[in-house]
């Protein structure tokens, strides 16, 4: 008897996570439909729909338009009721977001702060955290958690950073991070929680090799839209991959690694600094913006056939450069095709979808997808 009350309601739960991830998909639904769609008897979503209303992630939202009958009542979600915060970790800066059940960024801020194993930087980061969500109006007891993406290898527990020259730092742990913040916290790969944003929420995505281009380069590997870590937390480590023997030297003290020729930084240096300044002088003409785009091509060109040729898979630009590239994404996707024995064209080559602090955004939406997941 007992096995049969936990399978029921097993069943039960799993129900009631399907609908609302049916309503979370559209913007208004009757139960009728819901009961179509997911086939199940109108009962059975009558009794999960008051479950999610007493939850409050569900809300009735008036009528809807009839189609020759008595008018239907119509349901939303409420993606107010649950938040999260992300940050975004660099050596110089920390960007952060408050998102909602929708994966909707509700304010967005980066600031100037160099990193630093002190317990002065720990605190500098629960103060953004607070500001982020004073300004965000939302309640604290929303929260769901701070996801936290640094530049490094996490452990799979993710409680540790094991190696980051990026940053510096080898030995960092989520305790440092979240010593001052009253909220569950997570530390993530930095260009895992990129990718992870990019299919979130996108069940037909797929499979994707993630190349993000910021001021350090990395990547992710995502299949069936679930990030693939690898064997020891080191998958898509793109920016470390020799693209030129015997080349540059990259901060890593290795010679010839993608980080060498695609950092952002390269880009950023022609227009004082500023990522978005260069794509402006670029399309503006500037002679010296130029010259550095058509080696940056040719090195990205390398970058992208490589990752296409090992993954077989579409290839996303993502990072600094991907929020800006889609305007020149069919010169890339030419110099790609040059190279490329099998096919004619670089149409499995696409700009990222999330371009505002898509590295936090990523992070955010870890604690999202779990609660989600938990209804």
């Amino acid at each position: 008897m007992q096995q049969v009350t936990v399978n029921n309601l097993e069943v039960r739960k799993a129900n009631r996570n399907r609908i609302y991830r049916y309503i979370h998909q559209k913007k208004q639904v009757s139960k009728q439909e819901i009961a179509h769609a997911l086939r199940m008897s109108l009962p059975t979503v009558t009794q999960n729909l008051k479950d999610l209303m007493d939850q409050s992630l569900v809300t009735e939202a008036g009528m809807l338009e009839s189609t020759g009958g008595r008018k239907a009542a119509a349901y939303s979600c409420d993606f107010s009721v649950k938040t999260a915060v992300g940050l975004d970790i660099t050596k110089n800066h920390i960007g952060a977001v408050v998102v909602d059940l929708k994966g909707n960024v509700l304010c967005h801020r980066r600031i100037r702060c160099a990193f630093s194993k002190t317990e002065e930087y720990f605190k500098q980061i629960s103060e953004l955290v607070e500001s982020i969500l004073q300004e965000s109006r939302v309640s604290t007891t929303s929260v769901t958690g701070v996801g936290i993406a640094v530049p490094a290898i996490v452990s799979n527990n993710h409680q540790e950073m094991n190696y980051s020259p990026a940053l510096g730092e080898t030995d960092c742990k989520l305790s440092d991070f979240s010593a001052y913040l009253p909220y569950p916290c997570t530390l993530f790969n930095d260009a895992n929680a990129a990718g992870f944003a990019e299919t979130w929420d996108h069940s037909d995505i797929g499979n994707i090799a993630y190349l993000s281009l910021n001021f350090t380069v990395g990547g992710a590997i995502l299949l069936d839209s679930r990030v693939y870590g690898g064997e020891n937390r080191r998958s898509a480590e793109f920016g470390h991959m020799t693209i030129v023997p015997d080349g540059r030297r990259c901060y890593c003290g290795q010679h010839g690694c993608a980080d060498a020729y695609l950092s952002a930084q390269r880009l950023a240096e022609c227009a004082d600094g500023s990522v978005a300044g260069f794509f402006d002088q670029l399309k503006q003409g500037d002679p010296a913006c130029g010259e550095i785009w058509k080696d940056y091509v040719a090195a990205l060109a390398l970058m992208v056939n490589n990752l296409r040729m090992v993954f077989d898979c579409r290839v996303v630009i993502g990072g600094y450069v991907g929020s800006y590239i889609e305007e020149f994404l069919d010169e890339v996707a030419e110099a790609v095709a040059e190279k490329n024995p099998f096919e004619r064209d670089g149409s499995y080559l696409s700009a990222c979808n999330y371009r505002l602090e898509a590295t936090a955004v990523g992070a955010a939406l870890q604690y999202i997808d779990r609660f989600i997941k938990a209804i």
